[in-house]
């Protein structure tokens, strides 16, 4: 039946395409610190990451691509067409952010062009907005996570006679995005779809950096008399399975975007009637990602690996340890979260620990600037495109 319909043929080869570029570009997420502290080659970590991230949709639940179809633009918005000019828009900005060697999130791309396209189709009705009753319960606890943690943080650096102004604003940021993950954790907050995307651009790369930071300095306390060649044998193949359990989090959360898009086309179509996911779709969409994995993006692989911070191989145990944690836990809540921001907070987290002057500030901004600006810089090119190939096609 796909055969007889010629969009929905070069819906679903797009969508596998975006799958592509998506490893091209996240396979330095989860290979970065791992060819950083030379645990393996890059070869060998390009193809142990390509594996892991094809057996990622087998190994967690089909949630992220639930949420990718259903939980961000309302169906009535998601024609053949809007997601196609979607898929185009989030394809277009990854490749050339891959070319450039920023490592932006194709998640949060992806997300960015479903909205344009569906604001271009239905207006802002097409929007799925979160409740007043959620977004009044992230306040609250935000709030209340931002207090205890600027008043905790803040007397312990007064105590060790530091600077407990900076402590305590460190703490009001930790705090309130810590509170937020944990409530959820404990079940007194239900938050998903656009809101739950929004907040972890923002706590996936905090957690990743108070984890890692942490982590890393009870590695150190533990191992201090330790000599260095001890704690490569230890750490090295620590390291490396971390990294492993991180891809197949990655295939897991980012894999799942294409199978979002491809079923939520199949639906649109008429050729599915409820959001069922074909077992055909996440092999497909598997086998996408693991071969643009294979190919790598290695200019990002570069940025990340070097271009941060410098990392030893029990720090680099500590990043992919806390950042694999994160992915794994919001892959369970059906939130796609972006693997770049959390191996990124993770990498600033262990380099930290070193002091300030020990991470490159200015490669941060950059990175955090890309982040911020994805989804509206997709939403716009996904609305534009939406336009200009409607008008196309009626010259045509």
């Amino acid at each position: 039946m796909i055969g007889f319909e010629p969009i929905i043929l070069f819906g679903i080869i797009l969508a596998l395409g975006l799958n592509f570029v998506n490893g091209l570009n996240d396979a330095s997420h989860s290979i970065a610190t791992v060819v950083a502290t030379k645990a393996l080659s890059p070869a060998k970590a390009v193809l142990l990451t390509a594996i892991c991230n094809l057996i990622g949709p087998y190994l967690f639940t089909t949630a992220v691509a639930a949420t990718i179809g259903t939980a961000i633009v309302n169906s009535d918005a998601l024609t053949p067409l809007s997601i196609v000019v979607a898929m185009g828009a989030a394809i277009i900005l990854v490749f050339v952010a891959t070319r450039a060697g920023i490592p932006i999130s194709s998640s949060h791309a992806m997300v960015g062009g479903l909205l344009g396209a569906g604001i271009a189709v239905a207006g802002l009705s097409a929007v799925i907005l979160p409740s007043v009753e959620s977004m009044t319960e992230v306040v609250v606890y935000g709030i209340l996570g931002c207090v205890i943690g600027a008043v905790s943080l803040g007397l312990f650096a007064a105590s060790f006679k530091e600077d407990a102004r900076f402590g305590a604003m460190l703490g009001a940021l930790c705090g309130s995005s810590l509170v937020i993950p944990v409530m959820m954790l404990l079940g007194r907050i239900q938050i998903s779809g656009l809101l739950a995307i929004v907040l972890f651009i923002f706590i996936s790369p905090i957690i990743g950096m108070v984890g890692a930071f942490v982590f890393d300095i009870i590695i150190s306390h533990l191992f201090r008399h330790s000599r260095r060649n001890r704690m490569r044998r230890i750490f090295q193949p620590l390291h490396v399975l971390a990294c492993l359990i991180q891809a197949s989090a990655h295939g897991g959360n980012d894999g799942q975007h294409a199978v979002g898009v491809i079923t939520a086309l199949l639906v649109a179509s008429g050729i599915l009637v409820t959001f069922e996911v074909p077992g055909w779709v996440i092999l497909t969409s598997a086998l996408a990602i693991g071969l643009g994995t294979c190919f790598g993006g290695w200019q990002v692989v570069d940025k990340m690996a070097k271009g941060i911070t410098r990392i030893r191989p029990y720090q680099g145990f500590c990043a992919a340890t806390a950042s694999s944690a994160i992915l794994v836990a919001v892959t369970q809540q059906g939130i796609p979260v972006s693997s770049t921001h959390a191996i990124n907070g993770a990498i600033i987290g262990v380099g930290a620990t070193r002091g300030k002057s020990a991470v490159q500030w200015r490669v941060v901004r950059e990175m955090i600037t890309a982040w911020v600006i994805t989804i509206p810089l997709a939403l716009v090119v996904a609305y534009a495109g939406y336009f200009v190939v409607t008008v196309a096609l009626i010259f045509l």
